[in-house]
């Protein structure tokens, strides 16, 4: 899945794993993830809550939970992120690298003003003064649609809106037009409206400077028009990747499959049900040596259930320069 490095290469992430504490002993919640990103490209990451999106996003930010041991290999533009130390990375988030928050209210200060906030990093990552990055917040939150933005910068994130509280991460995030951002669930409290506007703004300035996306969202319909290329997880690992036009049109993992049919469609008939993939996630501690997914697959076989799935490249439908790769060796046989 991991190609040679090149110039334009922004981010390669090598083997990725984390294990977390639990009441009944060490639980691996990332299994060997890897993949890469190269500047001005967008990466997409779905999969069912759980099975490891945000938890690579924190990695990558250096904000796992106290406790969690982290091993493999980030490294940014060349840079070794695994190991680094806390002022290295403070250095580096909010400057090089940044993160829009699923929850923007636990994310948000309480007691300081949002204007404060969103000046913060550009103080602390670009020396402005005072005036000037007040000046830039105002712009910041005029760009993300925030209403009566000149009259907001003193406000406090428990007198916003869901929907604008999550604004004001955005805005936060872009304030110093970083090399990489995450965004885990960017626009789930805004209106439609405001949400296709935050999203021009984001491919924007990936399109202009050469930013990296990594967006993590459960809307199929935002990844086809949003990145170039979807990765797909379950279990703490990554079952199927390709272009997004290659994985719309052929879906090879059986999970994958599963995802899909259960969307949503038009014209189903009034009281039709839709499609679900039977059983549910199983518990990180009760994940198998082998393929996570064996117990809820229709074409596992008793190996599947010790034997890790490698990667494994397959014939694309749609003409791509990524491959299209599915850890499966059984996706194209008869159920």
């Amino acid at each position: 899945m991991l190609e040679n490095a090149s110039p334009q290469t922004l981010l390669q992430v090598r083997d990725l794993r984390v294990q977390l504490p639990t009441s009944r002993g060490w639980a691996e919640a990332l299994r060997g993830v890897s993949f890469e990103l190269q500047r001005g490209q967008t990466l997409g990451l779905i999969g069912e809550s759980g099975c490891g999106k945000s938890l690579t996003a924190l990695a990558l930010m250096g904000l796992l939970p106290e406790r969690a041991k982290l091993s493999g290999s980030i490294l940014l533009q060349g840079h070794e992120l695994v190991g680094m130390s806390e002022p290295q990375l403070c250095h580096l988030r909010g400057a090089r690298m940044a993160m829009i928050f699923q929850e923007p209210m636990t994310a948000l200060n309480p007691l300081h003003p949002i204007g404060k906030q969103i000046a913060e990093p550009l103080r602390v990552h670009q020396n402005m003064g005072a005036k000037e990055a007040k000046a830039r917040a105002l712009w910041l939150l005029e760009r993300v649609q925030l209403p009566r933005a000149a009259e907001r910068l003193m406000a406090y994130p428990h007198e916003l809106s869901g929907g604008q509280r999550q604004r004001v991460m955005i805005a936060i995030a872009l304030a110093c037009r970083p090399d990489l951002l995450v965004a885990d669930e960017p626009t789930t409290a805004l209106d439609v409206t405001v949400q296709k506007e935050v999203l021009a703004l984001i491919k924007q300035l990936v399109t202009e400077d050469g930013m990296g996306l990594l967006l993590i969202s459960h809307d199929l319909g935002l990844m086809k028009d949003q990145v170039d290329r979807v990765m797909v997880m379950y279990g703490g690992a990554v079952v199927e990747h390709a272009a997004t036009p290659e994985l719309f049109a052929q879906r090879a993992h059986p999970y994958t499959k599963g995802l899909f049919e259960a969307r949503p469609r038009l014209g189903l008939a009034r009281g039709s049900r839709l499609t679900t993939i039977a059983g549910s996630v199983p518990e990180l501690m009760d994940l198998p040596p082998g393929c996570a997914f064996v117990d809820r697959c229709g074409l596992a076989r008793e190996a599947c259930r010790n034997t890790p799935p490698t990667d494994q490249t397959i014939a694309p439908k749609v003409v791509s320069a990524l491959p299209h790769g599915v850890n499966c060796p059984y996706w194209n046989s008869p159920p």
